[in-house]
């Protein structure tokens, strides 16, 4: 059979669209990732390892597996692990990449699912290849320094030089990357009012795409009130070089939590005796340290012990929460009952709060013995940070419930009519 004309710079475009969306998303990761670790100090690791701890951290912010190991010699042992997102890197790939993706379709009335489906499969090809690269840059090793101390005389007399590296895992990073892809381009889809829907799709067009449009804005919003109160700390208090660390590495992370506990929730938690090495709100350190090697209980509460101010945090949590309600059904249909509102919120917030909770989790330790001499003040302790999952979803669910039937009450006036085929046809006045 002959080519249709045009076919093949139709394939061409459609691959040069998927290449752009990926490139957008490793690019933006990239950068994020370099500032913040340059920012954090890291530029001066020896070896020339800034580069696989760039390509590293970029591999944890998509889901992907970074293996610690250490070898100290025949008479000696080292133990590492560390599993943290890195979410300000999370973020801004996933926004790029998104962006970049939905771009093309938007020029189009209708989308069909094979279309669709196409649009979703080259995207991951070029995703998987690009992470294949990432995941094998994403390895070094490096010797310790153990300096003028009792064990550095004890390892230079005995030969003992103690080495630490990380290398990603090639399997795990695949595919949690691809389900990270996978999820990412699907609320993208739910989420984007001008993006066209399959046919098959069209009956989920109304009770989704309102709500995960709304807790879309409600995250993006947290996000950037914390960048706000940020960029005022880093500017009135000093550090601005750790500041900027924390915000292009963990700011989402710092942020969502604080939704998380404005709820109601709890994380439990702690950090060594010693310095972070980057500037944490003081209440937040306070509460973790406070019962020293055992996990402390994080929520509003416990941090109100040390700063009142944290009760601010219900507040906030509240507000922007009915906002999001009111966002929700003002894009929704006038035919939408309360109670349907009541059940989309309070689904899409205990999924939300799950997913929160799941990225915001946090266990790194560092450790070195050598013939049983343990220094853990020089070398680190452990970090920890366990929400209690079944507790987030639960409030999500009544939060929820309660925010979406207030939301719906609200927007009664400025409620759209008809179908969700018909987006944005205000209610004539």
């Amino acid at each position: 059979m002959s080519q249709p004309p045009g076919g093949a710079p139709s394939s061409v475009r459609a691959w040069g669209d998927a290449l752009a969306a990926v490139a957008a998303g490793v690019a933006a990761m990239f950068a994020v990732a370099a500032l913040g670790l340059w920012a954090a100090g890291a530029g001066g690791l020896p070896g020339g390892a800034f580069p696989s701890v760039t390509a590293a951290t970029v591999v944890t912010a998509v889901g992907g597996t970074v293996e610690l190991s250490g070898d100290a010699g025949v008479l000696g042992r080292t133990g590492a692990g560390i599993a943290v997102v890195p979410l300000s890197v999370t973020l801004a790939g996933a926004v790029a990449l998104a962006v970049v993706f939905l771009l093309p379709l938007r020029h189009h009335a209708v989308t069909s699912g094979r279309g669709l489906l196409a649009r979703v499969a080259r995207t991951a090809v070029l995703w998987l290849l690009a992470l294949l690269l990432i995941t094998l840059g994403a390895r070094h090793d490096f010797r310790i320094d153990l300096g003028d101390s009792l064990l550095g005389d004890i390892g230079e007399a005995l030969d003992v030089a103690p080495r630490v590296g990380f290398r990603a895992a090639l399997g795990p990073t695949l595919g949690y990357g691809l389900l990270w892809l996978l999820v990412l381009l699907a609320v993208a889809v739910a989420a984007s009012r001008k993006t066209p829907l399959p046919s098959r799709l069209l009956r989920f067009q109304d009770p989704v795409r309102p709500v995960a449009f709304a807790m879309v804005v409600l995250l993006l919003g947290y996000v950037l009130l914390g960048l706000v109160i940020g960029l005022v700390s880093a500017a009135v208090r000093g550090h601005p070089g750790e500041t900027m660390a924390v915000l292009l590495l963990g700011l989402p992370n710092l942020a969502w939590t604080a939704f998380g506990l404005g709820l109601g929730g709890s994380w439990d938690g702690r950090v060594p005796g010693t310095s972070l090495g980057l500037p944490m709100p003081k209440p937040l350190t306070a509460v973790l340290r406070e019962r020293g090697d055992q996990p402390s209980t994080l929520s509003v509460s416990s941090l109100a012990q040390h700063d009142g101010r944290a009760w601010l945090l219900v507040a906030v949590a509240a507000i922007a929460l009915l906002a999001a309600a009111f966002l929700m059904a003002a894009r929704s249909p006038a035919t939408t009952r309360p109670w349907e509102h009541a059940v989309q919120l309070g689904a899409a917030l205990a999924v939300t709060l799950f997913v929160i909770g799941t990225f915001t989790r946090i266990s790194a330790r560092f450790g070195l013995s050598i013939l049983g001499i343990t220094d853990m003040s020089a070398f680190g302790g452990e970090i920890a940070l366990r929400p209690h999952l079944l507790t987030l979803v639960g409030l999500g669910l009544l939060w929820g419930a309660v925010a979406g039937l207030a939301g719906s009450v609200l927007s009664r006036r400025v409620r759209r009519r008809g179908p969700a085929g018909e987006p944005g046809s205000p209610e004539p006045s």
